[in-house]
């Protein structure tokens, strides 16, 4: 082989080896990313899934698919990211419930630590939690409602989303610091929930705002309480508005990755999802379905759930939920 010959060979050798790297690290994504929303078509979470997906499939020029996967008060979902292949195609969309209530009020029936078994990617959505009634309840406030299931106790149905869910976990809360009887009534979702209180099935439901801020607008349903004050709703008090020590408290989600995804997938993933929690015209959107962009980083996101977890403890020994 004559010196040209080797020349060449040596120039398209690093050519080729030149181009690995950059073929490695532009290899994630190649396909469509399930996110996996551990609650019902039509729940808060699957809404605001729904509205950032749209932003992460431009930014990440993939499809991005979301996959409702309810049950077991969110735990069913987050169990299977936690399960999924580490390869950055399956994330999770994940409130409190499964990652902190539930937790503290059924631990027997969690069988993940997110510290350990997830990876944040980073904090989205905040939304108030809320209890509406039914237009034809047989009260119109909370002091009614209160005194209402007072007078008749366990006829105050209230529907939520499962057990160990922040609304069942704000029934609780309310019986304890009011001495009132108000029952809660599983189901699957926000949506079986609301139908099943506009049929007069139940009487209220503990849900989140932005799985109900429609009906609120049209009129179906009547807010009662809210966890924080919102200023689409600013005529729906707090707990403390009404004289009550402390508010009830509401609910957040944030993305995460199976714990092990390499750290390309981390890279591709994280400001993806920075710029499309912060995007003006889903912040807009969202805020008007009671919804409240709020990123936040990844560890950030980590001590949130500590400090959460710690709280929700406090707060059901105080009430006498836990021992």
């Amino acid at each position: 082989m004559n010196m040209n010959s080797v020349l060449g060979l040596l120039t398209v050798l690093a050519l080729i080896l030149g181009t690995v790297p950059h073929a490695r690290a532009q290899a994630y994504p190649t396909g469509p990313i399930s996110v996996v929303i551990p609650l019902s078509p039509g729940d808060a979470a699957d809404i605001a899934a729904r509205s950032m997906g749209e932003e992460l499939s431009k930014l990440l020029k993939v499809p991005i698919v979301a996959v409702n996967r309810p049950g077991a008060g969110g735990t069913v979902g987050t169990d299977s990211v936690v399960k999924a292949a580490k390869d950055g195609y399956t994330i999770l969309l994940a409130n409190n419930a499964s990652l902190t209530f539930r937790r503290v009020l059924e631990p027997q029936n969690v069988t993940y630590d997110p510290a350990k078994d997830l990876v944040p990617l980073g904090f989205s959505t905040r939304i108030p939690s809320i209890i509406i009634a039914g237009s034809g309840a047989p009260f119109t406030n909370f002091a009614e409602m209160i005194d209402y299931s007072k007078k008749n106790p366990d006829k105050v149905r209230v529907g939520t989303v499962g057990a160990g869910s922040v609304g069942d976990f704000d029934i609780q809360l309310i019986n304890s610091l009011t001495g009132a009887h108000l029952v809660m009534v599983p189901f699957k979702g926000a949506g079986p929930a609301i139908a099943a209180l506009r049929g007069g099935h139940i009487e209220a439901a503990a849900l989140a705002l932005g799985a109900v801020a429609g009906q609120l607008k049209a009129g179906n349903v009547r807010g009662i309480v809210l966890s924080a004050r919102f200023p689409v709703f600013p005529d729906i008090p707090t707990m403390l508005d009404l004289g009550y020590k402390q508010n009830l408290p509401g609910v957040w989600f944030g993305y995460f990755a199976p714990a092990g995804v390499p750290a390309e997938v981390l890279q591709a993933l994280i400001p993806a999802i920075e710029k499309a929690v912060k995007d003006p015209a889903i912040v807009s959107r969202l805020l008007g379905l009671g919804m409240i962009q709020d990123y936040a980083p990844p560890d950030r996101l980590l001590a949130e759930i500590g400090e959460e977890h710690r709280m929700v403890e406090q707060m059901a020994k105080r009430a006498g939920l836990i021992k």
